[in-house]
């Protein structure tokens, strides 16, 4: 069987087999196509994980500062994890820095409706006219990577 034909029937030898080709040199045999397609695949689940980290910060940041008296190590340790992976994935995907805001605007509708779930409060209750400036600066200062890039 073909490296292309593996794709579909066992992903992982799929991937060790083009692995193999192409460290041997062997580059026509390597299923390309795949193997660009994966590729590409790789900055999209890459760009995924720092949105769906940077709803998850942003969904805590609104609790935080509607529900004052609910602040706790929980939420204390959830803000700084997702800090921490937000910063690692910007850390090792630098060409995502330039995104970083227009995600924040993407994903702060999305973090408002799940902090209305989390909390009970009607959406008024949060900045929802859009993020203002002032809002998307406070939300990326708490992406910055270990180095205080943002």
């Amino acid at each position: 069987m073909n490296a292309a034909e593996l794709y579909d029937r066992d992903f992982a030898e799929w991937a060790v087999r083009n692995a193999e080709l192409l460290r041997s040199g062997r580059v026509a045999e390597a299923d390309l196509d795949h193997i660009a397609e994966e590729i590409q695949d790789l900055a999209k689940r890459e760009r995924r994980a720092i949105e769906s980290r940077l709803a998850r910060l942003i969904q805590h940041l609104l609790k935080w500062q509607v529900q004052p008296m609910k602040r706790g190590a929980s939420w204390q340790s959830m803000i700084a994890e997702q800090r921490f992976r937000i910063g690692k994935l910007l850390e090792e995907n630098p060409n995502f820095r330039p995104e970083l805001g227009n995600w924040i605007d993407a994903e702060y509708e999305h973090a408002v409706d799940m902090a209305t779930l989390d909390t009970g409060f009607e959406r008024n209750g949060f900045r929802v006219r859009g993020l203002t400036r002032w809002n998307r600066r406070w939300i990326g200062a708490f992406c910055r990577s270990s180095d205080g890039a943002t």
